[in-house]
């Protein structure tokens, strides 16, 4: 039997596995205003700047600044690096389950 693949650390923290599943559903090369992603998850806004900034970091989302007239606007998308640590992650827990 050959050791079961680690679990992304970065996906692992709870918040962050919420985020990264709820940007999954959407295609790829699909975005989510911030306060759309907010109210999904129910978070508060610092939050989930801090668990986006993180997956940033990471390089596993994709956040756009910009304004739709006047009004100052975030975007948050998927990266294709994401979408790849997101199935490996659910790979991963599903070799763990499988485990005997």
């Amino acid at each position: 039997m050959t050791a079961p693949r680690e679990l992304d650390p970065v996906i692992h923290a709870q918040a962050r596995l919420r985020v990264v599943a709820t940007l999954n559903t959407l295609g790829e090369a699909n975005q989510i205003a911030f306060p759309g992603l907010r109210e999904l998850l129910g978070m508060t806004a610092g939050n989930l700047s801090v668990h986006l900034g993180k997956l940033e970091e990471a390089g596993y989302v994709e956040i756009v600044k910009t304004h739709k007239g006047r009004t100052p606007t975030t975007y948050v998308s998927l990266t294709r690096e994401g979408r790849r640590a997101f199935e490996d992650y659910t790979a991963a827990i599903r070799e763990l389950l499988d485990l005997e």
